[in-house]
């Protein structure tokens, strides 16, 4: 899957074009929700998913490398003489479950999604991880900065709260 995202994003920014590419594996194949992180000097530099998919893994995985790397909004779009600096993490999601009480949430394990009304937010599991926070900073956060609604949303009964798991694997690991 690295490898497929690597290419994507060479292929997409030489050509404006999708790598084709066709899967044969049978999990490669399954119908999966992944987002796919570009770092560059352990620097954030692209970040773009999808919770679900109705596309097998490696399509999904080769839209979110090409998105990660020229649609965040956060970052200008990814050069090519950048690519060989870049370290890409994919993390491959289980489906969302709902949960009502928030501490069923494993830290470090769950990565979580909010949705209260229009407005959602998300963070994968390693979030937590990387930045030390507590299980309310975490929430808190999720709430304010990636939801963009009240830090303390997550208290709400009216806010939904899902959890999922990732296989989460980079560059680094090979």
């Amino acid at each position: 899957m690295l490898d497929i995202a690597r290419a994507s994003i060479k292929t997409y920014l030489e050509t404006s074009e999708r790598l084709e590419i066709t899967g044969e594996d049978a999990l490669l194949s399954q119908k999966r929700g992944a987002f796919v992180t570009l770092r560059e000097a352990g620097e954030l530099r692209g970040c773009i998913g999808n919770l679900a998919s109705d596309e097998p893994l490696y399509l999904t995985v080769r839209g979110m490398a090409i998105e990660a790397a020229v649609a965040d909004p956060r970052f200008p779009e990814l050069r090519l003489e950048e690519l060989p600096d870049i370290e890409i993490e994919i993390s491959v999601l289980s489906p969302l479950e709902r949960i009502t009480d928030p501490l069923a949430i494993k830290m470090g394990t769950h990565g979580v999604l909010v949705r209260k009304g229009a407005a959602s937010g998300v963070f994968l599991p390693q979030v937590a991880t990387e930045t030390g926070w507590s299980r309310e900073e975490f929430l808190a956060n999720l709430c304010a900065h990636k939801a963009g609604i009240n830090p303390d949303a997550w208290k709400d009964k009216s806010t939904e709260i899902y959890v999922f798991t990732a296989e989460v694997f980079s560059d680094s690991d090979y």
